[in-house]
């Protein structure tokens, strides 16, 4: 007799832990837990954003007479517009997909980034590697961010391929990549703020 409960209760607690890992791993419930603990790690204060810059980048010319990445960006209303656009501009340009824990976790503090700055001096790019646009807008809804969201509508250049989402370029104005920052980060940081205007005041 308590052999046979004994093989039941180990049975129950195998559907148990089955039932948890399906819940953390494959439904976005877990996906949404997942960003809560990365969340917590990025308010921590130990993952912020690098502002090194690398000197070569410092001494390109802050407004070059030609862009060098041309990418077909479009918006979330299905408007195509050009990265070129943004020339003369520092750009945070954000690799992410609804889909990926550490992309939803740095995403407030990006949000807040963006509401301090001025869009006349840094542009931000939130490329969606999503398949489904639709998804996307679903998912920006419904946390009330406002920054700007496209999908890209040609092929990324080469210098932005990644293995790794988030990834994170830094572009000059004249469009040259002044950091590149892979995995997540908290950008929500004045000395972060102070590196993205220093760009535009070379």
């Amino acid at each position: 007799m308590n052999t046979t409960k004994k093989k039941q209760t180990s049975w129950l607690t195998y559907i148990l832990w089955l039932g948890v890992i399906v819940l953390l791993f494959f439904t976005d419930l877990g996906t949404s837990l997942r960003a809560g603990i990365q969340g917590l790690i990025l308010g921590s204060g130990l993952k912020n954003a690098p502002t090194d810059q690398p000197a070569a980048a410092a001494k390109e010319s802050p407004v070059a007479s030609e862009y060098p990445y041309q990418l077909s960006l479009m918006t979330l209303d299905n408007k195509q517009v050009s990265l070129s656009e943004l020339k003369g501009k520092v750009v945070f340009l954000n690799q992410w997909a609804t889909w990926c824990p550490p992309c939803r976790a740095e995403m407030p503090a990006i949000e807040r980034l963006y509401q301090s700055l001025d869009k006349q001096k840094i542009a931000f790019v939130m490329l969606s590697l999503d398949e489904d646009p639709q998804t996307v807008r679903q998912a920006i809804q419904q946390k009330g961010f406002s920054f700007p969201v496209y999908t890209p509508a040609s092929a990324l250049p080469d210098d932005f391929a990644t293995q790794a989402i988030p990834t994170t370029l830094i572009l000059t104005r004249d469009g040259q990549i002044a950091q590149r920052i892979e995995g997540m980060a908290n950008y929500d940081t004045d000395e972060f703020r102070r590196y993205l205007l220093s760009l535009y005041h070379p």
